[in-house]
């Protein structure tokens, strides 16, 4: 899982709630002209074949401008057994975007005098741990409270397909010691919104699920939005898939009890377009409720949304990965310019999607998917790779050699193959990401660059 929320999830989880914000150089001066080029939609058709061709990619993107959609349209299958297409009206799973529909619920809960986010979580929530007491609510929503995410733990993949309460998942964490003091830096944290679900239940006397059906979608005329449970009856929802060597699969099932109020909910394209336009016309939450929403804290996020900036404009989003699904949300308040991006497959990159759309939309450069092509070196050369690279202090790719085969593996991730595009340049099939090694000027590898949702990430060699 993340340990910052515009780091990559480099290899295919098993649950991953994405966020990438990606952002763009802050220096040069705001664009003034937004107007989309006139072959727009054309090179958005040819962008989005390639991304079929070369990785696959199934689902449906919305792209629209002054409130009004300049293209909405379905991609590939919704259900492969049955030969269903995707449509604007397929529901996706959201992963990680549910959580600003969480803090939205929070913010109604503070206008209505039922919370506060100042409020210690203890307040809230029955048995607090000691080392908890200091947490407030606001800690939960930015990240910054220090506990550790129950998705990080090592058996999390074991037990993600039982059904499990939300007392016993609280049990998982609770008592283990915090990852830093209270407030004093942002790391990525599904027990936090994980408890902020907790939170609106007591605070709202009902359910996480009826409280936003009466509260967000039902107000707003989402009627194609909810918690995503197994056992109902969905009309028009996707099978989510994964590619696991090579061979596309139905994705590894996931009990929904377990994200909950950090990535259980569903959509589509449509209803987020809904969601989108309330939010743009102020039209849910008081001024003060959005100046919170919107006001980044550490790690430029804020609550339940990334506050950041991109082509030198400032941009607001959010992204989500969870069993068979990968999605993306992003807005441009000051263009009026929403771009959503919700896929069926686990391995789309939906933030590079959206990042590629937007730069499409905006003039701006980007890269066109393109068939890669193994090249033939003597795998001798991969004794000089094997380490370990990080990227962070918490988050370390470790490069092995097995036989004629180079492998990655990043932390509490599953271990994968990377093949060679030349000597010091490998590629990986499974998720669209490139790595790149770099030696000093003896010919000694000090580094790799992670190439991954048009960002490049630099990990030094520690090992």
């Amino acid at each position: 899982m993340k340990n910052h929320h515009r780091s990559i999830c480099l290899f295919p989880l098993a649950v991953c709630f994405l966020l990438a914000s990606l952002s763009g150089l802050a220096q040069a001066p705001v664009p003034t002209n937004s107007v989309p080029p006139p072959d727009f939609a054309a090179k958005v058709d040819e962008y989005v074949a390639a991304q079929i061709k070369i990785n696959q990619f199934s689902g449906a993107v919305l792209l629209a401008k002054d409130g009004t959609v300049l293209l909405s349209k379905g991609y590939g299958l919704a259900n492969r057994e049955f030969d269903l297409p995707n449509t604007p009206q397929t529901k996706f799973r959201l992963g990680s975007i549910t959580k600003q529909f969480t803090a939205a619920a929070i913010l109604l809960l503070e206008e209505r005098g039922k919370l506060s986010t100042d409020d210690p979580i203890g307040k809230h929530l029955d048995q607090c741990p000691e080392v908890w007491k200091p947490i407030t609510i606001h800690h939960l929503l930015t990240h910054t409270s220090g506990i550790p995410s129950y998705t990080d733990s090592p058996d999390y993949r074991r037990k993600m397909a039982f059904p499990t309460s939300t007392a016993e998942m609280v049990a998982r964490f609770r008592d283990q010691p915090l990852e830093f003091p209270v407030g004093d830096r942002f790391k990525y944290s599904n027990s936090g919104y994980f408890l902020l679900g907790a939170i609106i239940e007591k605070a709202a006397g009902q359910s996480y699920e009826a409280f936003l059906r009466a509260s967000i979608f039902e107000p707003l005329g989402m009627k194609d939005s909810g918690y995503d449970r197994f056992e109902t009856i969905l009309p028009r929802r996707a099978t989510g898939y994964a590619i696991r060597k090579g061979v596309l699969e139905n994705s590894a099932y996931l009990d929904m009890g377990q994200p909950y109020a950090a990535g259980s909910l569903y959509s589509t394209t449509e209803d987020l377009f809904r969601w989108e336009r309330a939010l743009a016309a102020r039209q849910l939450l008081s001024a003060a409720s959005y100046e919170k929403m919107y006001t980044p804290c550490k790690g430029d996020y804020a609550y339940g949304w990334s506050v950041a900036t991109r082509f030198r404009r400032k941009v607001i989003s959010h992204g989500g990965g969870i069993n068979g699904f990968s999605t993306m949300i992003s807005r441009y308040p000051d263009d009026e310019v929403c771009v959503i991006v919700l896929s069926n497959l686990q391995s789309a990159n939906a933030g590079r999607i959206s990042r590629d759309l937007e730069a499409l939309l905006f003039g701006e450069k980007y890269e066109t998917p393109r068939e890669r092509v193994i090249a033939k070196i003597d795998p001798a050369i991969y004794d000089a790779y094997v380490g370990k690279y990080e990227l962070s202090p918490t988050f370390v790719l470790t490069v092995t050699r097995d036989g004629d085969r180079l492998l990655t593996q990043a932390t509490n991730q599953p271990q994968v193959e990377v093949f060679p595009e030349s000597e010091t340049k490998f590629f990986l099939r499974a998720v669209d990401a490139q790595i790149s090694f770099g030696k000093d000027q003896t010919g000694v590898i000090t580094h790799l660059v992670l190439h991954q949702g048009g960002r490049d990430q630099t990990a030094k060699k520690v090992k």
